[in-house]
C-alpha cells in the first residue's frame, strides 16, 4: 500500500475556505477513487498561516497516479488551489506502508 502526504500553507483567514474545499473536492474524490483505501487532511494553525496535510492511502503506485495523473512528486493542483496557496512550493512525498506483525 502506498501513502500519498501532500502539505501545503494559507493565510488563517482562508484556512475554513480551503478546508471547505479541500474536503469537497480532493478528499471526496479521493475516497471515491479506484484503488484509494482512505483520504484524510490534517489542519494546523501557525500565527498568520495554517499548515494543511492531506494523506491519501492507496492500494498501489499505479492506482494512486491512475487518479492524480502524477508522473513525479509535483502535485497537480488547480487554480482553485492556487488562490489559496501561499508560500514555498507544496509538496508531495509517496511512501510505501510496512504492515509489521505485532
Amino acid at each position: 500500500m502506498i501513502a500519498r502526504i501532500w502539505r501545503g500553507w494559507t493565510r488563517s483567514w482562508d484556512a475554513d475556505a480551503y478546508t471547505r474545499y479541500l474536503v469537497d473536492t480532493t478528499i471526496r474524490q479521493c475516497r471515491a477513487a479506484p484503488g484509494n483505501r482512505g483520504a484524510y487532511l490534517l489542519r494546523r494553525g501557525e500565527s498568520d498561516r495554517t499548515e494543511f496535510v492531506t494523506i491519501t492511502l492507496w492500494d498501489s503506485l499505479a492506482a494512486m497516479r491512475a487518479f492524480t495523473g502524477e508522473n513525479g512528486e509535483q502535485p497537480p493542483l488547480s487554480a482553485d488551489d492556487a488562490r489559496f496557496l501561499i508560500g514555498g512550493a507544496p509538496a508531495v512525498v509517496h511512501y510505501e506502508t510496512i504492515d509489521w506483525p505485532g
